[in-house]
This record gives structure tokens, C-alpha cells and sequence, in this order.
């Protein structure tokens, strides 16, 4: 059996962690949680990795391999008992890696609007950057996973949360996998594959039992972000025009056309 394996290159705060519980929900899934992520705070800060803005640094580094290669080859690459292997991973965390292995993984982009998700990330490691938020890398990885013949998906956070049957149905075809509806809801209190990092993070969602449905954020923006936010939407913006979109359903379009 050769096993499909899917990474999804996210930013933080992208709801991303819903979207791998839906897909911890197929019965022919496995998940893993950011494999990359004692590797990245490693090569980012070494032996400064006390004074690291992310919350719980020593126990995530302690739970994994710090070892970028180790983990390509034993884990994203490794053996894996299940049809389909659904990877969680944070795009910033691609930091001295030889990307040759994303010719062998299916790749999918998720993105969501700057100024929200620069709203949510501040509450956590403060004043972030723009490498933090994982925009130039995602916009780079999408020239070069072109360049070399993937079209990879894009989603949206707030397009996947305003219909997710519909932008998840879309994916799973474009991943040449069947939609089950089982992805769209899940029991409250977390998963399994949940990393050490989980209670720093992952409060709403281990609230949820299912895709919250989208609000906008209503608190004032922070001006000194204002910056960073500027050459984020660059980035999202030229994301975003790909974006995968909700396909009005019938009862929708019955509405519309009620009101012509």
C-alpha cells in the first residue's frame, strides 16, 4: 500500500488544528501534529530556546526530534499503517530544510486575513513578525510547488468556516480522496495526536465540536502591527485569488432566485 501523505502548510491561528481534527475523523486517516516544530525552535533559537516567545519551548523540545532530517525521513516520510498520513504543519517551520521532500507529499496552503490572525498570534508571542506569521514562505512555496508541476490547494480560513462541506468536498477531490461527512464535526476535549503544546494553543478548539461558524473580529487593530500587516496582505492577497470557494448550495440558490 502506498500511502497518500498530505501536508498542510498553515499560518498560526489559521484554525488549522480544526481542520486536522476533520481530517483525524476519516476512517482511512492518520494525523501528526507539526512534526516540524522542536526542529524549528531548535535551528531558530539553540541554546537560547529559554528565552523563545513560544509558550512551553523546553517540553516540545524534550517530546520530539530537534533533527529536521530525522524527522523528514522518519516520520513525514516514514512508515505509515493508513491509507492517507494528514500532516499539521506551520509553514514558518520550514527553516533550514532541504524541501526536495515536498515531491513526494501533497500540499496544501492555508491562509487567513492578516489583520485577524496578527490579532489572535499578538495574544501569544507578542509583537510578531512577519516571518512568524509563515506569508513570504507560503507565497514561495506556491512558486516553487508550481515550478515543479503540483498545483497545490489553497483554502481560506474564513472561506473554509462559512461552508465547510463545501470547501472540504472540493478538497478532498482535488487530493483524489472521497469527502466523508465525519469531517465536519468531532468530540469536544482535543485529539490524540494533539502535541505537548496543545494547552498553550488549542483552548477553542478543544472546546469545539465542530467548524465554529465565522465572526469577524470586532477589537481595534494594534498600530504597531499596522506594518507587518501591510506586507502580509501582499502576500495574502496574491494567495487568496486562488483560493478554493463554497459552491452555493441548491436550497442557497433557491433562495436567491426567490427574491428575483
Amino acid at each position: 500500500m502506498q500511502t497518500k501523505r498530505i501536508c498542510l502548510w498553515s499560518g498560526p491561528r489559521n484554525v488549522s488544528t480544526a481542520l486536522m481534527y476533520a481530517f483525524a475523523q476519516r476512517s482511512d486517516t492518520e494525523v501528526i501534529d507539526e512534526p516540524l516544530y522542536a526542529h524549528y525552535l531548535h535551528t531558530k533559537y539553540g541554546a537560547q530556546a529559554r528565552n523563545s516567545t513560544h509558550p512551553g519551548t523546553s517540553e516540545v523540545m524534550a517530546s520530539m526530534s530537534t533533527d529536521g532530517v530525522q524527522v523528514i525521513e522518519q516520520v513525514i516520510l516514514g512508515p505509515c499503517e493508513k491509507p492517507v498520513l494528514f500532516m499539521k504543519q506551520m509553514a514558518h517551520h520550514l527553516i533550514n530544510i532541504d524541501l526536495s521532500f515536498l515531491r513526494h507529499t501533497r500540499n496544501v496552503l492555508l491562509i487567513r486575513d492578516p489583520r485577524e490572525m496578527l490579532l489572535s498570534l499578538a495574544k501569544v508571542i507578542g509583537t510578531p513578525t512577519l516571518a512568524d506569521t509563515g506569508f513570504k514562505i507560503q507565497h514561495d512555496l506556491l512558486t516553487g510547488l508550481r515550478a515543479v508541476g503540483q498545483s497545490p490547494p489553497i483554502l481560506d480560513a474564513r472561506l473554509l468556516l462559512e461552508n465547510p462541506s463545501s470547501v472540504l468536498s472540493q478538497l478532498c477531490e482535488r487530493l483524489g480522496l472521497q469527502f466523508e461527512r465525519s469531517m465536519l464535526s468531532w468530540e469536544a476535549g482535543g485529539n490524540a495526536a494533539d502535541g505537548v503544546w496543545a494547552p498553550y494553543w488549542y483552548q477553542n478548539v478543544h472546546r469545539s465540536t465542530g467548524f465554529a461558524p465565522y465572526r469577524p473580529k470586532s477589537e481595534p487593530f494594534p498600530p504597531e502591527l499596522e506594518n507587518v500587516c501591510a506586507v502580509c496582505l501582499e502576500y495574502y492577497n496574491a494567495l487568496l485569488k486562488d483560493a478554493i470557494r463554497p459552491v452555493p448550495s441548491y436550497r442557497s440558490l433557491s433562495a436567491i432566485f426567490s427574491r428575483i
